[in-house]
């Protein structure tokens, strides 16, 4: 029992420890509004920035931003470049193979958008207004199905590397053209200059668009899409040795979706609640 105690007591003063003396390295694409991003100033902002500033003062610990391009983001973690991702990334199966997750702590549906002039604009598939991929029902299937032929022959435009992409391969391969970009940026700007027929993201980075002069002329289409390959949610992600780290933030994340804080950051940045 006092080997038990022992070990117990050491564990608990090594995160005590690790929270008193360590800057930690949080990993973001600053290119991902409303989530994180660069405004005119040069400063990161979002509600992923004002999410993981909260979180490193309730661990005692100081933080340290880093940018990196998105395709690189989980490659640079594996480096060492920073020692977590805090970057809207969803949780999916295929990512737990190279790193661990917290907790989720944000959620947001992806939805295409178009021009408001598209003829792909006001879609009604199968009467839908969201589609869970997580569920296997002919209802699902059939919307499955009807988005391919509405959308048969358009050009849809992706950030490289997403959630986003995957989902264009694996449901809609063959009958859409995908072209991919660095940014949601890029393909914003595509869509607007009518060189993309459509473009899928998340929700809330749509619609943070189309409030922008840039954005006045789109618009969302189509049911909103969750599960499957979105995976569950938005968390952080870390290396799997870093264990230590790890339960720090599933810690913090615990606490501050408890008391509302993580609530109260996304309404401010989305205009609704999207925490977990």
């Amino acid at each position: 029992m006092k080997k038990i105690l022992l070990i117990i007591s050491l564990f608990v003063l090594g995160l005590t420890s690790l929270a008193n003396s360590q800057t930690i390295r949080i990993g973001t694409e600053g290119a991902y509004p409303p989530w994180n991003n660069i405004n005119s100033a040069g400063d990161l902002e979002g509600a992923e920035i004002d999410f993981g500033n909260e979180a490193c003062e309730r661990m005692g610990v100081t933080c340290e931003w880093v940018t990196q391009d998105w395709d690189g983001i989980i490659p640079a973690l594996l480096q060492g470049k920073y020692d977590i991702i805090v970057a809207g990334m969803s949780i999916t199966e295929e990512r737990k193979e190279k790193v661990n997750f917290t907790t989720g702590y944000m959620t947001d549906p992806a939805s295409f958008a178009v021009l408001k002039n598209s003829g792909l604009a006001n879609l009604n598939i199968a009467g839908m207004s969201k589609v869970n991929l997580n569920n296997a029902g002919g209802k699902e299937q059939a919307a499955i199905g009807q988005l391919i032929a509405a959308m048969n022959g358009a050009t849809v435009c992706v950030q490289s590397s997403t959630i986003h992409q995957n989902f264009l391969e694996k449901h809609m391969s063959g009958a859409v053209k995908v072209k991919l970009y660095q940014s949601v940026d890029d393909h914003n700007i595509d869509l607007a200059a009518g060189r993309c027929d459509a473009i899928l993201a998340d929700v809330g980075s749509i619609v943070d668009f189309m409030e922008s002069d840039s954005g006045i002329d789109v618009a969302l289409t189509g049911p909103k899409f969750s599960g499957g390959v979105f995976g569950d949610g938005v968390g952080g992600a870390v290396r799997k040795e870093d264990t230590d780290i790890l339960e720090m933030w599933n810690n913090v994340i615990a606490e501050m979706s408890k008391d509302g804080t993580t609530a109260e950051i996304t309404k401010k940045w989305f205009g609704r609640d999207i925490s977990m």
